[in-house]
């Protein structure tokens, strides 16, 4: 299927290594020219080779969402180098993990800018010129605990949450102007951080990394972690034309994992 999203702007946050990186691929494997964006030259560099490997066209800006005031920055010389942004994918990296009590407030508020107000501030910068031209995606990848919260995981649990409820609103307000605003929602995919996660859970348990893993996929209808590449070909629909007329809503690439039916 051609997703006639060839020669589109897209800007990746966190494309240097996990679910970003698997994103800004199947975008570049698209035809998209990618704009690989985060705070690890090295691993940024690692992005931008394996998109020229396939073929595709990308280019790294270093940006560290903990440093706000360079958005506009980063933002400024993309639109220099190849216009503006049609496809954002909002992605940060995940909080350290943490109960639902006993965090002091200074590291609640600083998770907060980091992980939700400079992404609502980086799409409001991108807003203006997709409105303007009628066609733009913001696509916003969360956690499997906005729906079902996750044990030790209290920070993103509750601050991944707050994105739903802006990306809904925001959704209603932009339809019209053929900017289209969803949620992904990961379940266990196979990256650095869930490996971290899953040593993290291990050494509270007692246990090993494998025995996590092992015991994780059982949880799991499909039997198997995801591959990054399955979540990143999930955005890539998300971002196509054909995807025009799904908004506000929230995609789980999960295997089945999360039980609920909403």
């Amino acid at each position: 299927m051609d997703l006639q999203i060839d020669h589109r702007v897209a800007l990746v946050c966190g494309a240097g290594s996990g679910l970003g990186r698997a994103i800004a691929l199947s975008l570049a494997q698209e035809g998209v020219r990618v704009a690989v964006t985060g705070r690890n030259r090295e691993k940024l560099a690692e992005t931008l080779a394996l998109i020229q490997q396939q073929g595709g066209t990308a280019q790294a800006w270093t940006l560290d969402l903990a440093a706000p005031e360079r958005l506009t920055e980063t933002l400024n010389a993309i639109r220099q180098h190849w216009g503006d942004v049609d496809i954002l994918v909002n992605n940060s990296g995940g909080p350290p993990p943490a109960r639902a009590q006993g965090v002091a407030a200074e590291v609640w508020q600083q998770q907060f800018s980091l992980m939700v107000g400079a992404l609502i501030q980086l799409t409001d910068l991108v807003l203006p010129a997709m409105r303007a031209r009628g066609w733009g995606r913001i696509i916003t990848t969360t956690s499997s605990g906005v729906i079902a919260p996750l044990a030790n995981l209290a920070l993103s649990n509750a601050l991944r949450m707050s994105l739903l409820g802006w990306s809904k609103t925001l959704a209603g307000e932009v339809a019209a102007d053929g900017v289209t605003v969803n949620v992904m929602v990961p379940g266990r995919i196979a990256t650095d951080r869930v490996a971290q996660l899953d040593a993290i859970k291990a050494g509270r348990e007692n246990s090993t990394p494998e025995a996590i893993a092992e015991k994780s996929r059982q949880s799991i209808p499909a039997g198997r972690y995801g591959r990054p590449e399955e979540y990143g070909a999930a955005a890539a629909f998300l971002a196509s034309q054909q995807a025009a007329y799904i908004t506000g809503s929230v995609l789980r690439v999960d295997g089945g994992l999360i039980p609920s039916v909403l």
